[in-house]
This record gives C-alpha cells, structure tokens and sequence, in this order.
C-alpha cells in the first residue's frame, strides 16, 4: 500500500517534532495559568528550544552520525514521544523547561537524518520531490500544530496535547521500524571530513543567504496574526481560517517548488526571494476587510514563505554532498538563528513604524539574501549544481 510508503512515516515524524517546538504557543495560557508564571517566562519554553538547536545542532549530528541511520531515527522519535508523555505530567515549570532541552538535541539530529533517508529511498532525478514530500511533514507542524494544541487543550485536557505529540511520534517510530529499508553499509566519513566542509567559502554564502531568508519570513510571519488582525480589520475567527488556508498555500507551494528546484536549482533559488518579496509587497498594497482578498493573498504569501524551507536547504546542502548529514545539521541550526534575527528585528521595525514596518524588514532581509545569492553564483557559476542530484546523496 502506498499509504505504508516509508516516506509518510518520516513526514509524520517531521510533524511530530515540530509539533512538539511550536505545539506549546496554543497552550501557553493554560501553562502561565497552571504554573502561575508570568508570559515572558512560558515564551523560553519557544525560545530555550530554538537556541539548544542553533548552539548544538551541528554538534549532536556530527558526533551522532557514526551510528546506522535507522536506529538513530527510531531513538529521536522515541525520545520525543517519552518526552511528551512526562511534560504532559511535569510537576513544576522547572521541570517542563528541563523536559524541553532533551527534544531540542534530538530535533536536527532527526530533521538531518530524515531528509537524508527521504532522498535514498528515490532514484536521483526524483531527490528534490522526496525533500519536499518530507517538507510537508515540517510545514504542516510549523503552521497547524499551534491550533492543534489549541484545540486538543480545549476539546479535552492540558495533558491529552502533549500526548498526542507523543502518539504521532510514537506511530511514527513504529512505522520507520517497519518500513523503512536498512541504509546500505557505506565508507563512514570521519569527523574531520565532516568538518572539513566548513573551509568552503560558497558553503558560508549559502549558509548566509539561507539565515537571512528566514531572517525575512519570520520579520513577517511572526507578527501574522496582529497584521491580520490590526491591517485587514479581520475577526479572532477569521484569523484563525485564514493561517490554515496559509498552511494549505504552504504545503502546494512546497510540493511546487520541489518540482521547479529539481529543473533548476540555481534559477528557483535566484527567484524565491524575489518571490517572497513580492507577496509582502502585495500585503501592503491590498491588505484590507474583504476576506476574499485576504485568502487570496494569504495563500500566495503562504506558498512563497513555506517554499522558503525546501529551497534554503537544497540550497545549502548543495555544496556538501560528501557530507550531507553535517550539513542539514548546519543548515537547521543557522535557520534558527535566521528565526531569531527576523523576529527581533521585525519586532524593532514594528516598534518604530507601526505593522507595515515588518513588512519593510521582510522587504530588506529578501533583499540581502538575493544579493548574496547572486553574488555566490557569479562568483562560482561554473561550480553550482542545476538540478538537484548533489543536493544530498545517500
């Protein structure tokens, strides 16, 4: 059955553990509520797993890739499910901030070795399709496991949403066992081949052309629902229909731009933050009360930001094929850092010229990242890959 294809159990454990990062913002009332702490301080609980992923992201799968790919893959998966199981019943906030660490240093460890398992399972001109079938796992946590949560909190209990992380990570894992194919025994790449590939200047080009297009997509898309809410005159309701059809729009314009990286790498690259620039200069062109615009430019927006993911890590790992693993484990940490970046930096924006002024930063930050996408491949035309079979190999 195509349904049992290995890849949807790794998607659904890409849903999984972002549902576990993100899943905790639908709840965070009921937290401050039930540990009597203050917002700032059930915010670290977002933030202390962002940064355990940029500070030791890379260092987890390097020291980790010695070891089979499967195993490793059905662990993480393990550990997030049991993980999930004792936030739902942590007895203090201490003990939930400390419960949040333990996932974060699996995250990329999983996310690496996932999209490298993704890949092996298709011949090479099929690669880029696989990434981004695996993406859609990544996206749909990103953008419903919020009102996931929300509603599974409501529905039921506080506990029943951290153990339906644990459930979905726990089919998951049962499923790779089942399903997916031992990797083939192959040359293990040493530590210091693995670093090696951090003395390539295009890598650093990439990598900072990576860091700063999320820098651009969440200068936005943190502040979506008080732009929806305070530019378009949307209701809470509304609000909460359109960031699905937002998730919808993601999801087809991921799949999308898996198909056009894998014609192109270079050009789809040159024109994603062009792209994205164009759907914020939509925003504040017509954003406004009428709905049916308002999905109209959401799902735009939604397809050009999501599309962002596959893009930038294609991109990235393109230049370390020898070391693929490594390199997503990069690639996750500096796109946490791009989070972080366009978050604080939308936040500045916004304090000083109101709503619109995120969609400026967006504006600067696609900018940025265009330039030194044109200037990498200027400067090493002759060097980068047009399609997609470099991008990660097995």
């Amino acid at each position: 059955m195509k349904l049992l294809h290995p890849i949807y159990f790794l998607t659904l454990g890409l849903f999984g553990v972002y549902t576990i990062e993100f899943g905790v913002v639908g709840i965070l009332p009921v937290i401050i509520e039930r540990f009597a702490i203050s917002a700032p301080q059930a915010g670290m609980l977002v933030g202390l797993f962002a940064l355990v992923i940029a500070v030791c992201g890379p260092v987890m799968v390097l020291l980790l890739s010695r070891f089979k790919r499967k195993k490793m893959l059905t662990l993480a998966l393990f550990i997030f499910a049991i993980t999930s199981v004792l936030s739902a019943y942590a007895p203090n906030f201490e003990s939930l901030m400390v419960l949040r660490v333990i996932p974060a240093l699996f995250h990329p460890v999983y996310f690496s070795l996932a999209f490298v398992a993704a890949v092996s399972l298709y011949p090479p001109h099929k690669a880029t399709q696989a990434a981004a079938k695996a993406f859609v796992g990544t996206s749909m946590g990103m953008v419903l496991g919020v009102p996931l949560t929300t509603l599974i909190a409501a529905q039921f209990s506080y506990e029943a949403s951290f153990l339906f992380c644990a459930l979905v990570n726990c089919i998951a894992g049962l499923g790779i066992i089942a399903k997916l194919p031992d990797s083939a025994d192959k040359a293990r790449v040493s530590y210091g081949e693995q670093l090696a590939i951090l003395r390539k200047f295009p890598l650093w080009l990439n990598i900072t052309a990576s860091t700063l297009i999320f820098a651009a997509m969440f200068s936005v898309y943190s502040y979506s629902a008080e732009y929806l809410a305070k530019e378009a005159g949307m209701s809470a309701q509304l609000i909460s229909i359109l960031l699905v059809i937002f998730g919808i729009g993601g999801v087809a314009g991921n799949l999308y731009a898996g198909k056009l990286i894998g014609q192109n790498m270079v050009r789809t690259t040159i024109l994603h933050p062009i792209l994205l620039a164009s759907a914020y200069g939509l925003l504040f062109l017509l954003s406004g009360p009428s709905f049916m615009t308002m999905v109209v430019l959401v799902v735009i927006w939604g397809a050009t930001h999501t599309s962002g993911l596959i893009v930038t890590q294609i991109w990235l790992t393109s230049e370390a094929p020898e070391a693929p693993e490594f390199a997503t484990g990069i690639y996750i940490s500096f796109i946490n850092l791009g989070v972080t970046i366009g978050s604080i930096t939308g936040g500045w924006f916004l304090a000083h010229l109101g709503l619109q002024g995120t969609l400026y930063s967006g504006l600067l930050f696609a900018a940025f990242a265009l330039l030194v996408i044109v200037v990498k491949v200027l400067l090493f035309s002759a060097n980068s890959p047009k399609g997609s079979a470099s991008a990660v190999t097995d």
